[in-house]
């Protein structure tokens, strides 16, 4: 009798064992086919140079070099919006930066397809990107105290232009207003490289830049570096303040930053998968030097951690978006 259940317990769960097999086979052989990185900006950009670097550095982790699929337009709307609607195996993957996932619920809600906390899981932060607040060569301002002092004296003189309304660029303006008690115009630009040039031609005052293009400007003169918008100074500048050094910004701070996301109910072994690749990723030197000469600090956050990030990021520019009444524009 014994010998009999037996026999009929292999019969009933052999058919089951190779289903079992191939199950546990295709769970850990992720990734078994090329991974596409969706990024909602042109190809040049800083997404779009982050991306890339980092994906080329994912493949001794991966086995796979996930493939860049440039999709711009509609504020990165677009590329993130392409990835929410993905099937959520791990195979289509977002780069995207602060703007797209905090600022724009607040900025375009009435015009989004989809919602960040909703249908984007957070992967892995990347890297966050201090600004640097340039100035034409010909504007009597050297540091954040200066630029307070001539701000103040010379109300209306003063104006400062970004790559769009609502971006971190945008904001930084707008929280360094708010907390100094000043008034630079805001001048929004299509894009940082026409903004950044205005300025180093004296159309304009002053800019929130990244450090990537601005650095070669600053080193020939033709821009003046006034302060960046972490609270630590910047390796690259060491001789430039932090603007939290100025008259009533104690505590100023605002950051770009970029972060890896998959649509929402992707495994989570998946997960940490892609969260344990970009971490490994950012460890090799050669990858952290050519981040941090695009002006991007390497900063790899687990999933578990880099979730209260973006919510708390989302908090902080939905605040400063409402404060400062700035509605969007495509």
């Amino acid at each position: 009798m014994i010998q009999k259940r037996a026999l009929l317990g292999i019969s009933l769960t052999a058919p089951f064992a190779p289903l079992a097999a191939r199950t546990a086979r295709a769970q850990g052989a992720y990734p078994d086919r090329p991974i596409k990185l969706v990024v909602g900006y042109a190809p040049g950009g800083g997404v779009d140079i982050v991306a890339r670097l980092v994906g080329e550095a994912m493949r001794g982790a991966l086995g796979q070099v996930p493939i860049v699929e440039n999709r711009p337009g509609a504020s990165a709307m677009i590329g993130a919006q392409t990835v929410a609607r993905a099937p959520a195996d791990g195979y289509t993957l977002l780069m995207a930066a602060a703007g797209e996932i905090a600022a724009n619920p607040a900025l375009l809600k009435a015009r989004m397809s989809y919602d960040p906390a909703r249908d984007l899981l957070p992967v892995s932060l990347v890297a966050t990107v201090p600004n640097v607040l340039v100035a034409a060569p010909g504007v009597p301002v050297r540091d954040p105290a200066s630029l307070v002092a001539y701000a103040k004296a010379n109300p209306g003189k003063l104006s400062y232009a970004s790559s769009g309304i609502g971006n971190p660029q945008h904001l930084a303006g707008e929280l360094l207003n708010r907390m100094a008690g000043l008034d630079l115009l805001h001048v929004p630009y299509r894009g940082a490289a026409p903004a950044l040039t205005d300025v180093a031609s004296g159309r304009v005052t002053l800019n929130f830049s990244s450090l990537g293009p601005a650095l070669p400007l600053i080193r020939d003169g033709k821009l003046r570096a006034i302060g960046v918008t972490s609270k630590e100074r910047m390796p690259q500048l060491p001789d430039c303040p932090s603007l939290s050094e100025g008259p009533g910004l104690a505590g100023y701070e605002l950051l770009n930053w970029f972060g890896l996301f998959a649509p929402a109910r992707t495994p989570e072994p998946v997960v940490e998968r892609l969260g344990a690749a970009v971490a490994t990723a950012l460890r090799e030197p050669g990858l952290r030097t050519k981040l941090e000469e695009q002006g991007a600090i390497p900063r790899p956050l687990p999933s578990a951690e880099f979730r209260p990030f973006v919510a708390e990021e989302t908090r902080r520019f939905t605040r400063i978006i409402e404060e400062a009444g700035i509605t969007g524009e495509l």
